[in-house]
């Protein structure tokens, strides 16, 4: 709560700094702590059918996500892309929670066959980011159940999210081998690049305090340096470089220090490894699409990254689905 309560206080400064507008990072706070109290409570209710039924409402919203969109329904690769692959991921991680916190195996074969279904569903949508993601989850949930100490697999999960951050900030930069770079380039569209270069510059010229809240893109704002027009949300599609460009490097700092907390109460947790694990992959994965998209743009991503990093901490009151933490 501490680290939430100064990222809503620190955008409230460099807006009040930038005349900005702190409106989306608040609500992004908000829909986090929301979720991340539900899901204690509901998690600690209802271990197995709170993350079960979560992850069938993270499919349906993932399948009728265009017609909840609130903004205009972009194009891809820059539109709502991000935000599906976020919601068939945390669902596929919150299926494979579910399936771990059952002792039930014709229950856990159904709950996999539904993380299974998410991944297909993927696949039948186009995403392909959505796709390898959740099969990435998957995968590594059914490996999990042979690992007994999770402290490894967090920190390994910690440098997947560092170096897909450090690759995203370098090909912004422009510091990354050229064969490497036209290849990331050509994954990730030159446009997509480009608001990163931009952001990146806003964030050199700005290291402290950004520009603002919400003053990336803004009509009469900080005027990209790379792009002939601005971008249609406004928005550099990258949660890091936005937030360095908006909030500065202590806006990223907090950001990375939330992240780090929820590896840390993971590794705390009293959810058997499995299900603490199953949970950090999928985090991770959100942390890595967020890095490359909007994803964090949603409200229901928010939610339910909140959510499943409940459901994945809180203490079952059925004492045999606790589990000492190694």
């Amino acid at each position: 709560m501490i680290l939430l309560g100064a990222c809503a206080g620190w955008s409230l400064i460099t807006a009040a700094v930038h005349d900005g507008r702190p409106e989306g990072v608040l609500l992004a706070v908000l829909a986090v702590a929301a979720g991340h109290a539900a899901g204690r409570v509901s998690g600690a209710l209802l271990p197995v059918a709170a993350p079960g039924a979560g992850a069938a409402a993270g499919l349906a919203l993932a399948v009728a996500l265009p017609a909840l969109s609130a903004g205009p329904r972009y194009v891809a690769p820059l539109g709502h892309a991000g935000g599906t692959a976020a919601l068939l991921t945390l669902a596929t991680g919150a299926a494979c929670c579910a399936a771990w916190a059952t002792s039930v195996p014709e229950l856990r074969l159904a709950l996999r066959a539904l993380a299974t279904g998410i991944v297909l569903t993927g696949a039948v949508l186009g995403s392909v980011a959505g796709c390898v993601a959740s099969a990435a989850v998957l995968l590594w949930s059914l490996a999990m159940g042979w690992v007994s100490r999770r402290g490894g697999c967090l920190l390994g999960l910690a440098g997947a999210a560092a170096l897909v951050a450090g690759t995203a900030w370098a090909l912004a930069g422009d510091v990354l081998p050229d064969g490497l770079a036209r290849v990331l380039e050509g994954r990730l569209t030159a446009p997509r690049v480009a608001l990163w270069q931009d952001a990146l510059h806003l964030a050199g010229r700005n290291p402290g305090l950004g520009v603002g809240p919400g003053r990336f893109g803004e009509p009469g704002g900080p005027a990209p340096q790379t792009l002939s027009t601005p971008p249609a949300d406004g928005k550099p599609h990258s949660a890091v470089l936005q937030l360095a460009a908006e909030q500065g490097l202590v806006g990223v700092s907090l950001c990375v220090a939330a992240y780090c907390w929820v590896l840390y109460a993971l590794w705390r947790s009293p959810r058997s490894t499995p299900v603490a694990l199953t949970a950090g992959a999928a985090l991770t994965a959100l942390a890595a699409l967020a890095t490359v998209s909007n994803a964090l743009s949603f409200t229901t991503v928010t939610v339910g990254a909140g959510l499943l990093a409940g459901w994945a901490t809180a203490r079952p009151w059925a004492r045999d689905c606790v589990e000492p933490r190694t």
